[in-house]
């Protein structure tokens, strides 16, 4: 049995002060703090204008997939020999969505201010018109950002992001070189949207559509094989999509030491996932640049567990079969041999012969995190990574965390 949480501790490891909302905070804060140093001395229209474009800049750069790799790549290159304290810190470096939120945020309100002060400077109508029109769309965005809307409409919420940002991209373009029609690249404005032009089109420069083979061990799973002269890192993620315009789905890759190619697990979780399942395709669209993911953060400790239900074992998987660092799995699924085929089982208990799997169509649904306390006691492990569904995961991840494990799982900022 896990020890109890200290009142403190439930405080400071609420979901509401995760490293995600401290990130997003400390970036307001910041711009508050400027917003004050600035006010002191009178804010020109120009400087509202760069503020915005350098936290938008800001935005869009910590959320490109190789600032993302070489995010990770700092964070867990410290020796495993730090302490504990400090290693725990760096483990959240997944939380960076927090960064590209207040960011966009902060972003929003200088562009509202900018808009505002053109208006009341009597700027021309042309600056006024683009201003106007770039606030309206800036809103629409962060309004459908919100957690409520994205949770509920997922989709309509990434159709609107991908579109809404390009629009937006054209219209700052716009404005910038409508402003300065006589030198445009003596403005640092330029410079930067050209960054941020760059940054947002070079996944789509790498867009390409490969042949996949695809096995279906059950109705509920496909397991998706791809050699297409790329084997990612293990940890890595894949963009894959059907409709590269309308909607795009990550997936942990999954290397084979010593094999070319790759795999991904594919389980049933929707319309297009069962569709994806139901009529296999033969082909599919992928951006080219794989990302770090969450359990990288693995090596940063000497022994790990892995906590993952269902089709979680996919991101774990890459990680039990190069066994860089030592690791202890749980898993709790419906029928594993059945659902995922003995192929695939049988291959996890050759590097996890001591392998807690939970066979929930036999014992029913486990306490999660008293499996996890469990395994992290026995094995002697520094830290537990789990991947599962959203509420079980911050279950199990808040829930070790507020009794002083280092805990990591997804946080569904995307």
């Amino acid at each position: 049995m896990p020890p109890p949480a200290t009142w403190p501790r439930r405080i400071l490891k609420h979901p509401r002060l995760s490293h995600y909302y401290r990130l997003a905070a400390l970036v307001l804060v910041a711009n508050a703090v400027f917003a004050v140093l600035a006010a002191d001395h009178g804010v020109a229209t120009t400087t509202l204008s760069y503020a915005a474009l350098a936290n938008f800049t800001f935005a869009v750069l910590v959320r490109q997939q190789y600032v993302i790799n070489l995010l990770f790549a700092v964070a867990t290159s410290v020796p495993t020999h730090w302490p504990l304290r400090i290693r725990w810190t760096l483990g959240k470096v997944y939380h960076f969505g927090g960064a590209h939120v207040g960011g966009a945020l902060a972003g929003s309100l200088w562009f509202l201010a900018h808009t505002a002060a053109l208006v009341a400077s009597g700027a021309p109508p042309a600056q006024v018109a683009v201003g106007c029109a770039l606030v309206a769309l800036l809103a629409g965005i962060v309004a459908t950002a919100l957690p409520p809307f994205r949770a509920r409409f997922h989709d309509r919420f990434e159709r609107i992001h991908r579109f809404g940002g390009w629009t937006a991209l054209a219209l700052f373009w716009t404005q910038t070189l409508i402003s300065a029609p006589g030198s445009p690249l003596r403005e640092p404005g330029v410079w930067a949207l050209a960054l941020v032009t760059f940054s947002v089109a070079l996944p789509w420069l790498r867009l390409r559509k490969v042949p996949v083979r695809i096995e279906r061990p059950s109705g509920h799973v496909a397991l998706v094989r791809f050699d297409h002269g790329v084997t990612p890192f293990a940890g890595s993620s894949t963009a894959v999509s059907r409709s590269p315009l309308r909607e795009w789905h990550s997936f942990a890759n999954v290397p084979t030491p010593g094999r070319p190619g790759f795999r991904l697990t594919v389980s049933r979780a929707g319309d297009w996932t069962g569709s994806f399942i139901d009529d296999a395709p033969r082909e599919v669209w992928v951006k080219g640049i794989t990302t770090a993911g969450v359990a990288n953060i693995e090596t940063l400790f000497r022994k790990v567990v892995y906590v993952a239900t269902g089709s979680g074992i996919g991101p774990c998987l890459p990680h039990l079969l190069a066994a860089e660092v030592p690791s202890r799995l749980v898993w709790a699924t419906r029928s594993p041999r059945t659902t995922y085929g003995d192929g695939l089982v049988d291959e996890i208990l050759a590097v996890q012969p001591d392998a807690v799997v939970w066979d929930t169509a036999l014992h029913g649904k486990p306490d999660m995190v008293r499996l996890a306390y469990a395994a992290y006691r026995d094995f002697g492990a520094e830290a537990v990574i789990c991947i599962s569904n959203k509420k079980l995961t911050w279950l199990v991840v808040h829930g070790l965390e507020r009794r002083g494990i280092p805990a990591y799982g997804a946080i569904w900022d995307s």
